[in-house]
């Protein structure tokens, strides 16, 4: 009873504090709330203020008698990087009635035996243990490179798409694993290489490769060019390259697309030549030995990229 007395308190108050307000076009004090509509409108004029009300204030109602309640409406979202797509149901740990009394110590011991059916009953069968391995290393390596949730629903999608052809059998997940986050880093453009999975997983460069063809012709997968353009800021902010160094080398990149010197070359090649030139017409101080290392490429790979890049600019 006192929630309800509360409540329409302060519906009552908030259409007094917007009694108080002035509309802007008219200046004068007739400012209404419809809550049917989520409008506000002055009622001189006519004129909407607001056209969406929202309230603040919080979707659960308050009892007297409710002190120790859960005030949670919702559990995790549904995500394609669990493997029950968030959708499971948990029995939980608190030994208690209705009433918030404890139960009998036979219903407590009855209670154990359901939760430890109901976790058996979410591995029941093969696949359901592979999504669960892969996608707990799917969260790690996810922390690991600093992907977005975007790449990881794209990655989880392209390897339950895997499993569900049985292409893992015969397979090691971490490699099918690794392919498909490649893969999906290939398909929303985030700048990360086949050595960047190879030094996080530990695991061969060649496993991974192999992975990663094998998926482009079995799914039927068309994935983007990496562009060096998107290169150009991971490797300039590991090498300490200032931003108006960068934004030439940016701009370097965007002037030779268009040639075909530099097709089919290694992105992280082009972007770390594009970021010498650039440091030695401003005459920043950074050595190839510095860009090779921040790009993980060679030097020669870079002075060869350097005569590429000189050739498409007729420099």
């Amino acid at each position: 009873m006192g929630s309800i007395i509360l409540f329409a308190y302060v519906e009552i108050l908030r259409d007094y504090i917007m009694l108080k307000e002035k509309c802007p076009r008219c200046t004068k004090n007739a400012i209404i709330a419809d809550h049917e509509s989520g409008e506000v409108f002055c009622s001189k004029c006519g004129f909407v203020i607001s056209e969406k009300l929202q309230d603040s204030g919080p979707e659960w109602r308050t009892f007297l008698d409710d002190k120790n309640g859960n005030k949670a409406r919702t559990g995790i979202p549904m995500t394609l990087a669990s493997h029950d797509m968030g959708l499971s149901t948990v029995i939980g740990t608190t030994n208690k009635d209705v009433t918030g009394k404890q139960v009998s110590s036979q219903m407590k011991m009855t209670l154990i035996r359901l939760r430890k059916l109901d976790t058996r009953s979410q591995f029941s069968k093969s696949v359901d243990k592979n999504y669960r391995q892969a996608f707990t290393e799917l969260l790690t390596i996810k922390e690991k490179l600093s992907l977005s949730d975007a790449v990881i629903e794209k990655a989880a999608y392209i390897y339950r798409k895997a499993v569900s052809k049985g292409l893992v059998k015969g397979r090691s997940i971490s490699a099918l694993l690794a392919s498909s986050l490649y893969v999906a880093c290939r398909d929303t453009e985030t700048p990360r290489t086949l050595n960047d999975f190879v030094d996080v997983m530990n695991i061969k460069k060649r496993e991974i490769a192999v992975c990663y063809r094998m998926l482009l012709t079995e799914l039927d997968l068309r994935v983007p060019v990496v562009d060096s353009v998107q290169c150009i800021a991971r490797v300039a902010s590991k090498a300490g390259i200032s931003e108006k160094t960068k934004r030439y080398a940016i701009e370097i990149l965007r002037k030779t697309k268009k040639s075909m010197v530099l097709a089919g070359k290694n992105p992280m090649g082009l972007a770390a030549s594009a970021l010498y030139i650039a440091c030695m017409d401003f005459n920043e101080g950074h050595s190839q030995k510095e860009i090779a290392q921040a790009a993980n490429v060679t030097e020669v790979t870079i002075r060869n990229r350097c005569k590429g890049l000189k050739k498409a600019l007729n420099l």
